[in-house]
């Protein structure tokens, strides 16, 4: 397995799929119907954004997304939010997703998604896109990496407690549960120097 930063054009369809798969249930309420949701994250992918990890023929098995102040793997604009969703769909849909934004900083690298391709589970990927995702924070001179993950996902939380991160703080969707499908998200830190 082979894990390189970005990828090419012709793999932008199937990261938009592999994404919408591993995030539509929390997102799907808001950024849907499905072909919509797709169609937004992949005009709005930033290839620089993202860790890729690929078998040896060279087919894609899994994405870590990263955000910077640079931008991230899924950002977009209040125009590609307009021209996806119309004025009145887009007002809504940034209003409820800055809900959920988290803001960067200059301590700790965030790691902004991990998406494993069905047929690649289980083979490693998540291990290896992590310690890809440390070996580029500490490239970039972080000490810490940081993510969130929702209640509603066991499987990457333990993957994340397997692979040394620390829960934090716990932010509560309070009525927003209702629209995203999970309770909570938890704060997890690693230091990058961690084995």
């Amino acid at each position: 397995m082979i894990v390189s930063l970005g990828f090419v054009p012709e793999e932008r369809d199937q990261v938009a799929a592999m994404y919408w798969q591993a995030f539509g249930a929390k997102l799907g309420r808001v950024m849907g119907p499905a072909p919509r949701g797709i169609a937004f994250v992949r005009d709005v992918l930033d290839p620089t954004h993202a860790l890729c990890a690929r078998d040896a023929r060279g087919i894609l098995l899994g994405v870590a997304g990263f955000k910077t102040f640079q931008g991230a793997l899924v950002g977009g604009a209040w125009a590609d939010m307009r021209r996806h969703y119309g004025t009145f769909g887009g007002a809504w849909r940034a209003a409820l997703l800055a809900l959920l934004e988290r803001d960067t900083e200059n301590q700790r690298f965030l790691m902004d998604g991990i998406f494993v391709h069905d047929a690649a589970r289980g083979q490693g990927v998540g291990t290896a896109l992590l310690g890809a995702v440390f070996t580029e924070a500490r490239k970039r001179g972080y000490a810490e990496v940081r993510l969130d993950v929702i209640d509603s996902n066991p499987r990457a939380r333990a993957l994340y407690l397997r692979e040394g991160f620390i829960e934090g703080d716990v932010h509560q969707l309070g009525p927003l549960r209702h629209v995203f499908g999970f309770e909570s998200a938890t704060m997890m830190t690693r230091t990058v120097g961690a084995s």
